[in-house]
């Protein structure tokens, strides 16, 4: 294909500055929007960029196995966002098929594909594309989707979509890049999902946490509240279940010592050497955030969550049920002596999120600390797994 395209032809130094500068965006994994006039465009340079044999070994230069993933929306049958996922799961696969990848690889999305064909089911589609892109970042390819002309959806575009975007993103650990080319800005494109004042105060408050971010998205797009400041928008997020669940993982993931300290910070309390030594980890994670010789928390919602659960443990002595801990004894009891499966217990304690998936690791602590305060409780009932 690329002896096919003349701009493959090209020598290096046409359109250095760009190449340059969207070489560094791709080697730090950033996503881009680049913009051309209407009609116009910039396929020209495009071109040149995608298929130019010498253009990763130019302007990347970081010694990773780079993969381009050009989706040119113009190919699209109907402007509908499941018609967007499956013409990105078919570049995706047209891609593979032409690379270095093992067959075995190959064969694997070709299934994926071929499934989401029958099927016509978005969320398999969306969960395909995925998969595919989890093996490339697994196997130590770093890929970038190029929509192209992305502006032909603009119509489609939701919160729910851009969540979709940003999950694709989580999932190969932020090793997915996206350039989109449009005749407009993405907030000029469609205000409601990208306006920049309401971006910014969600911004603000999940605090360059994706998770969160995700979460809020989808919060709001499943709700549409109506609020009408900063404020407000923080005060619906810390009272929905899925922030609250988020917080409490990450409050999990420290031993005694790290949430001892964190309570500290919030108390506005002094942190001596020996427990930042003990503690170190969060400092070396950005748990804790250092400006000027004052030390803080590093997200307002998990702030709010670690306030909270003080104020609670003082209050309960810490062996009262979370409201998720006691759907899972209620679960348990209306199954007792009998082996729960996975899904089940997923459907019976995250309704809200069964979609996206639980980790197998958020099920294993809740199990463990509802354990735990069985025991404390003198309770006559015991979890086994």
């Amino acid at each position: 294909m690329q002896q096919l395209i003349i701009e493959a032809q090209y020598p290096l130094i046409f359109r250095k500055e760009e190449s340059k500068a969207l070489g560094e965006h791709i080697k730090k994994r950033h996503s881009v929007v680049l913009i051309g006039m209407k009609r116009v465009g910039i396929s020209n340079f495009l071109r040149f960029f995608l298929y130019h044999g010498g253009i990763k070994k130019i302007y990347i230069q970081d010694g990773k196995q780079h993969f381009f993933i050009p989706v040119d929306l113009n190919d699209l049958v109907e402007r509908e966002v499941s018609f967007f996922w499956t013409l990105t799961l078919k570049r995706i696969v047209d891609e593979i098929e032409k690379s270095a990848l093992p067959q075995e690889a190959k064969n694997g999305v070709k299934r994926l594909f071929l499934d989401s064909m029958k099927s016509q089911d978005l969320f398999l589609t969306i969960d395909s594309v995925r998969k595919a892109l989890v093996m490339l970042s697994e196997a130590g390819v770093e890929p970038t989707l190029f929509f192209i002309r992305f502006d032909r959806i603009k119509d489609a575009l939701n919160p729910e979509f851009f969540a979709n975007l940003e999950g694709l993103r989580d999932a190969t650990h932020q090793k997915l890049a996206y350039i989109f080319t449009s005749f407009r800005r993405l907030n000029q494109l469609s205000p409601t999902v990208f306006g920049k004042a309401a971006l910014q105060g969600l911004f603000d408050i999940v605090d360059g946490y994706v998770q969160y971010l995700q979460l809020a998205l989808i919060v709001l797009h499943e709700q549409k509240p109506k609020l009408e400041s900063k404020s407000q928008l923080f005060d619906y997020l810390v009272q929905d279940e899925r922030i609250i669940l988020q917080s409490e993982e990450l409050w999990e993931s420290l031993d005694s010592n790290e949430q001892e300290v964190l309570n500290k910070i919030n108390r506005g309390e002094e942190i001596n050497a020996e427990e930042k030594e003990k503690a170190s980890y969060l400092w070396e994670t950005g748990f804790i955030a250092e400006s000027n010789g004052k030390r803080a928390i590093f997200n307002a919602l998990f702030d709010f969550y670690v306030k909270q659960k003080t104020q609670s443990q003082t209050e309960t002595n810490g062996v009262e049920f979370t409201k998720k801990e006691n759907l899972l004894f209620i679960f348990l009891k209306d199954h007792l002596n009998e082996v729960c499966e996975r899904e089940q217990i997923i459907e019976a304690v995250w309704p809200e999120v069964e979609a996206l998936g639980v980790s197998d690791w958020a099920i294993d602590r809740l199990v463990a600390r509802a354990r735990s305060k069985l025991n404390k409780q003198g309770n006559k009932f015991e979890i086994q797994t």
